[in-house]
């Protein structure tokens, strides 16, 4: 996971503060060096990492913390804020055409990932905004990139024009807009050659394509595994583009995660997307101060909304609320849910944005992969429709028949039937009201002191963001 290591390592250089009820100038240089220590492991650039403990520090040792009733909780409010600062402070979102089509040029090296963000920006339009992209094929130099292209256009039910390799980039571009401009599509994405290293002939073909597609947005695909030549690659792109935006890809590839940390503060250019995955869903918005949460182990639970709102079956929900409320949750209903929750993806992702979870130690060597998704399916598809619906039925012979026929050992059967009961019992408390067991389920510290108050905002947010997408929507089909 990104961020990983950085991650465990400030939350640590941070716990000692946390108990703290008086805070010295030594304990914050003891704190802000394993901080920077970690940053400059995390490959962050130098002089990023530089800036950010000076400001870290000269907050600390203000008199906003040494004034404060809880200067440690202070101190990690100043390192997030900082962070978040670092990033961006704000997500920032694509430059929009007053007129349609909005044009997104996509740039880059060989090998970030360009072609395949080309396809997963496409399919995050038609999901979010209900458009209808074209994508155009103007990457006539690698080996079967047009092919990949009109293999993903199958796959989203997307137009792809292409020419072949035959013609120049150059008129492929001006004959794909000119198809879009006739068939009206609301967004056009160019998807362009690359080299393994920036060349003046590269950049050329480029610039032309750049005069003759005017696009709105120039969106650089990065790779976050290159780390600190990401924001050298960034800025010899910007130089001869002026690029608009930045998509780190294989996010989840690289638990260092410098490249998110240090591309915006020394090249000024935001962070518009994160790509993890090889799924034409694993396209996300990036937010500075969501990612920074997560890094400091408090959550992230806007986003866990947004993906629950937009991955989780409304219908299928509320008839599981009722199930609860009348204690009829079956193990029918326990596969539905899992395959619900698999949507949202990987499940250690989705406990991490859950404020507490990522630090408590009950969960530290907790890990749920398809594998083990896969393995909780087939013990459920041992059972007989009856012990499906009945789960006191599960007496110890039928554990054995159920373990023999599922490939599994007794001992793995036993583990999930108590996991499917503790989980029933939960979800029951949840549908009365009763969240006194998630505070404390969720830790002690920022995790579990989240108030109604926050919860209440987070929802309003997330309300405010569906009805700007629904605006925008109208706002293109008008």
């Amino acid at each position: 996971m990104a961020f990983e290591n950085l991650s465990t390592r400030i939350q640590t250089a941070l716990s000692g503060l946390r108990r703290k009820g008086k805070i010295t100038q030594d304990d914050v240089n003891e704190a802000t060096r394993e901080i920077r220590l970690a940053l400059l492991e995390a490959d962050v650039n130098f002089k990023v990492v530089k800036d950010f403990v000076s400001a870290v520090k000269t907050r600390a040792l203000g008199q906003e913390v040494m004034g404060s009733l809880t200067p440690g909780q202070q101190i990690i409010k100043i390192v997030d804020e900082e962070l978040t600062k670092m990033m961006g402070e704000t997500a920032v979102g694509l430059n929009k055409s007053p007129h349609i089509p909005t044009i997104i040029m996509m740039v880059g090296l060989q090998g970030t990932g360009k072609t395949t963000t080309a396809g997963k920006l496409a399919n995050h339009l038609m999901k979010t905004e209900h458009a209808r992209p074209l994508l155009i094929a103007a990457d006539i130099y690698r080996p079967a990139a047009v092919d990949q292209l009109k293999v993903i256009g199958e796959q989203l039910s997307v137009p792809v024009y292409d020419e072949g390799t035959s013609a120049t980039a150059e008129t492929i571009v001006t004959n794909g807009l000119q198809v879009a401009e006739q068939n009206k599509n609301d967004y056009v994405i160019i998807d362009t050659a690359g080299r393994l290293e920036i060349d003046e002939q590269l950049m050329t073909e480029l610039k032309n394509v750049k005069q003759i597609a005017h696009p709105d947005n120039i969106l650089l695909v990065i790779d976050a595994m290159t780390g600190q030549v990401a924001t050298q690659v960034a800025e010899g792109f910007d130089q001869s583009l002026d690029v608009t935006g930045v998509v780190l890809t294989k996010l989840d590839g690289d638990t260092r995660g410098g490249a998110a940390l240090s591309i915006r503060a020394v090249t000024g250019k935001p962070i518009i997307f994160t790509g993890k995955g090889e799924k034409l869903t694993d396209l996300d918005n990036f937010y500075p101060d969501r990612m920074a949460n997560r890094i400091l182990g408090m959550g992230d639970m806007l986003s866990l909304i947004e993906k629950a709102q937009s991955d989780y079956d409304q219908e299928q929900a509320e008839k599981v609320a009722m199930k609860m409320r009348e204690n009829t949750f079956d193990f029918n209903d326990f596969i539905d849910q899992m395959e619900q929750v698999e949507k949202m993806g990987p499940m250690d992702e989705i406990m991490k944005m859950i404020p507490g979870m990522a630090n408590n130690p009950a969960l530290a060597n907790v890990s749920i992969g398809e594998k083990d998704i896969a393995h909780l399916k087939a013990i459920v598809y041992s059972m007989t429709p009856a012990e499906r619906e009945d789960p006191d039925l599960l007496n110890p012979s039928r554990r054995r028949r159920i373990a023999a026929g599922s490939g599994r050992n007794v001992q793995e059967v036993n583990r999930m039937i108590k996991q499917f009961k503790q989980s029933k019992e939960m979800m029951q408390k949840m549908s009365k009201g009763n969240f006194g067991d998630m505070n404390q389920l969720m830790g002690g510290g920022l995790g579990g002191k989240i108030s109604k108050m926050a919860m209440n905002r987070m929802a309003k947010k997330v309300k405010k963001n569906k009805k700007k997408r629904l605006k925008n929507v109208k706002r293109f089909k008008s």
